[in-house]
């Protein structure tokens, strides 16, 4: 077993494991830090399979930003877990029976050849000069195009969904209508008084 086997075994098992941490952690703060781990795992195991432009996407996409913007929402609202768990039990079935689904979907993909399945073809060596983020971008913008824009929508859709959560009136802000100061005209603000002068 070489090195880069090593480590492949390891990035798994650390993102395995901090998968399952995921959704076993009873603190949302604690289970979005080990999604961050997740997230970097897999950096790693992009990193190992030379796609060095989805490994940094991913760290720079997904920790730098979602995870960050994620971790906020979840700080500065106050959730009630007694009321989430609730419906726990009765969507059990369902979760494992996607989740069943899911793991018999990797074992036919993983391991095709061993039930007689076609599986993909093994990648030939790279030509010289090959570059594996033009290849994706060549991709992304001609055959994946309206897959990308729709990501593109869910994404933007989460964003406004986010700052609509956190958004909160506050009573005692002091805040300035610019349409009304705009509209405003002289004679409201300013009057012109005479007064007769004064000898002492």
């Amino acid at each position: 077993m070489d090195f880069q086997t090593v480590v492949f075994y390891f990035f798994s098992a650390v993102m395995v494991l901090a998968s399952l941490r995921v959704i076993t952690a009873r603190n949302p703060v604690h289970a979005a830090l080990f999604l961050v781990l997740a997230f970097f795992s897999a950096g790693g195991i992009w990193m190992l399979l030379h796609a060095e432009f989805l490994a940094i996407a991913l760290v720079m996409v997904y920790v730098g930003a979602v995870m960050v913007l994620f971790l906020f929402v979840v700080m500065m609202l106050d959730i009630n877990l007694e009321r989430i768990r609730q419906g726990f039990w009765s969507y059990l079935p369902v979760g494992a029976l996607v989740g069943v689904l899911m793991v018999v979907e990797m074992i036919m993909v993983l391991g095709g050849r061993y039930f007689g399945l076609e599986g993909m073809p093994e990648p030939g060596p790279a030509p010289a000069g090959y570059s594996n983020t033009k290849e994706l971008g060549r991709l992304i913008y001609t055959d994946y195009v309206y897959p990308f824009e729709l990501a593109s929508i869910v994404l933007l859709v989460a964003m406004v969904a986010a700052v609509a959560l956190t958004l909160r009136k506050r009573k005692n802000v002091k805040k300035v209508d610019p349409a009304q100061q705009i509209s405003v005209k002289r004679d409201d603000r300013v009057r012109i008084v005479s007064m007769t002068s004064e000898k002492r």
